[in-house]
This record gives structure tokens, C-alpha cells and sequence, in this order.
């Protein structure tokens, strides 16, 4: 057996070298799992990221993105109730309404409601014939405008600003029903500090007070259409003038205007509502009467010339 200058044989040379390479084989071997540990770990971070970016881009950035959709046929964000909406039951109605009309200008009155205040359905109730009444016979103008001022008021589901919206589809929709509608709103409210009605039931109530359009008008109220917009259109009442006054804005629901005068008195009363809205127009029909002239002196013949008498 040969050996090599150190005393090393052939032998234990070929051991050692061999012992050499299999440690150099574990050594790459453990880099190489570990190189792959750390690209595991860094790609399911990726992906996590990523899941959480998909999510945040399909979740936020339509919301954020989606542009306003603004309903039609709105006198600033109000439904203008008239003849045309309500409807005359006869010609003695449309008589009397012309009658009217030709006496004195409508009174303008616009009610401020938002769907989960209890205030703003004991208006309703309690005014709502009176007011179908005024509007037939062309003595009043009124203007209905759904707020949303209650939002955080039905555990998070946002229901007054919802309900606002689904208003606004009836309206846009189908405007024959939006007096039914809004009345069944303001007088079938669901409890306060509830849920509030789903956006499947507002559009069921919607069709079964008679919304023909059924499938759009749905579809516009499960979609929450008009959700943003109700949200504006509050916002633009609380910080901008309202119809008919100079410096007046939305201070809660209901609030009534009568030709730009806040209505203080009784929601429960109608007699004193009718007083309030009597007073008004009668001031609005004395400041703008134009009075009759008085009729111009008829000319008459310059007297005689005095007869001279004797001495002068």
C-alpha cells in the first residue's frame, strides 16, 4: 500500500476527499432550500398584497370613481307636486283650480322629510290630505325633497340616505307613484336605531303602492342609483340657501317652508298649519296686488265769468 509524503495512504486519501464532496453536496443542497424558503415567503407576501390591492381596487376605487348620477326633472333636489302630478278628479275640480289660480299666485311650499325621522311622518299624516287638496286646486305649489339626515341612526346600513335614493328612483321612474310612495314611507317607518327596511324591501314597497316601470325602478333602487346623490343633495341643503329665502338652510326634518317662512307651529295640528299657510298668502296677495286706479275727474266747464255789478 503506497503513501504519500504526509503518511497518508491512497486509501484514507480517497475517504477523506469523498467525505470532502458530500459535505459540499449537504452545504449546496441546504443553500439552495433555504434560496427557496426565502422566494416562498416573498411570493405569498406578493400575494397577499396583491389579493388585498385586487380587493381594494374593485371594493373603493369604483365607489370613489363611479360619477354621481343625478335624477331628472328635480327643482333644486325637490319633486314639484302640481296638477299635472296629483290630478283633478273633474272638470269642476279643474274649474275651481283655474278659479283659483286667476285670484291669487300659489303659495310655494317646500317640505323638507327625511324617511326615518318620526317628526316628518306625523307632518304627513297629519297634513298630507290637506295639502293633496291645495295642490288640485291650483292654490299651492309643493315641493317634496327627501334628506338624508338620520344616516348613522339604523346600525350602519345607512337607511335615511338609502331610502332618499330609492324616492329619487320612483321619481325619476315612475313619477306616478312617487305621492303614494313617498307617503308610505313617511308613514310605515321602520323603528329608529333598527336596520331600517333593505334595499329589496324599499323597492318592493315601491311596486306595491303602484310603480308600473317595475323592473327599472327596481333594479335602480337595489342598485342605490342614486345613494351619492342623496348624500349631495343634504349637504347642499345644510350649507347653501334654500328655495325661496336668502340665508336660510336645512336645521333638521321635517322643515317647512311657506314662500321662504320656516313653519314653527304644531306638526300635530292642521288647523294651525292651514292658519300659517292662510297668513302667508295673504301677505304674499297684499304685497303683490296691484291696486285699482282711481278714476280720472271728468272734465267740466270753466265757470262763468262774474256778471260786473253796478259801480264798479
Amino acid at each position: 500500500m503506497s503513501s504519500d509524503e504526509t503518511g497518508e495512504t491512497a486509501e484514507a486519501r480517497r475517504r477523506r476527499e469523498a467525505l470532502r464532496e458530500k459535505a459540499q453536496q449537504v452545504k449546496a443542497r441546504q443553500a439552495r432550500n433555504r434560496v427557496l424558503r426565502r422566494a416562498a415567503i416573498v411570493l405569498g407576501v406578493v400575494a397577499v398584497v396583491a389579493a388585498v390591492a385586487f380587493a381594494v381596487t374593485n371594493a373603493v376605487v369604483p365607489t370613489l370613481s363611479k360619477p354621481t348620477l343625478n335624477p331628472a326633472n328635480m327643482q333644486d333636489d325637490g319633486v314639484v307636486l302640481d296638477e299635472t302630478v296629483v290630478g283633478a278628479d273633474d272638470d269642476d275640480e279643474a274649474d275651481e283650480a283655474e278659479a283659483q289660480t286667476n285670484a291669487a299666485p300659489a303659495v310655494e311650499i317646500h317640505v323638507y322629510v327625511d324617511y326615518l325621522s318620526e317628526a316628518s311622518g306625523v307632518f304627513q299624516r297629519t297634513n298630507a290630505a290637506q295639502l293633496k287638496e291645495w295642490v288640485e286646486q291650483g292654490a299651492v305649489s309643493l315641493v317634496y325633497h327627501p334628506v338624508a339626515l338620520l344616516t348613522s341612526k339604523s346600525n350602519g346600513t345607512k337607511y335615511s340616505q338609502r331610502a332618499a335614493g330609492a324616492a329619487a328612483c320612483v321619481w325619476e321612474h315612475a313619477p306616478e307613484a312617487f305621492i303614494a310612495y313617498n307617503h308610505e314611507l313617511l308613514t310605515n317607518q321602520p323603528s329608529p336605531d333598527s336596520d331600517g327596511y333593505s334595499d329589496a324591501e324599499l323597492a318592493d314597497r315601491a311596486i306595491a303602492v303602484g310603480a308600473a316601470n317595475t323592473q327599472v325602478v327596481r333594479a335602480c333602487i337595489e342598485n342605490e342609483d342614486y345613494f351619492s346623490w342623496a348624500r349631495e343633495a343634504t349637504e347642499r341643503a345644510l350649507t347653501e340657501p334654500l328655495p325661496g329665502t336668502d340665508d336660510v338652510t336645512l336645521s333638521g326634518a321635517p322643515m317647512i317652508l311657506v314662500n321662504g317662512q320656516s313653519y314653527v307651529g304644531s306638526l300635530e295640528r292642521a288647523e294651525e298649519f292651514s292658519q300659517f299657510v292662510l297668513n302667508v298668502s295673504s301677505d304674499a296677495y297684499l304685497r303683490t296686488a296691484t291696486p285699482t286706479p282711481s278714476p280720472a275727474p271728468t272734465p267740466t266747464d270753466e265757470p262763468p265769468a262774474p256778471t260786473p255789478t253796478d259801480g264798479e
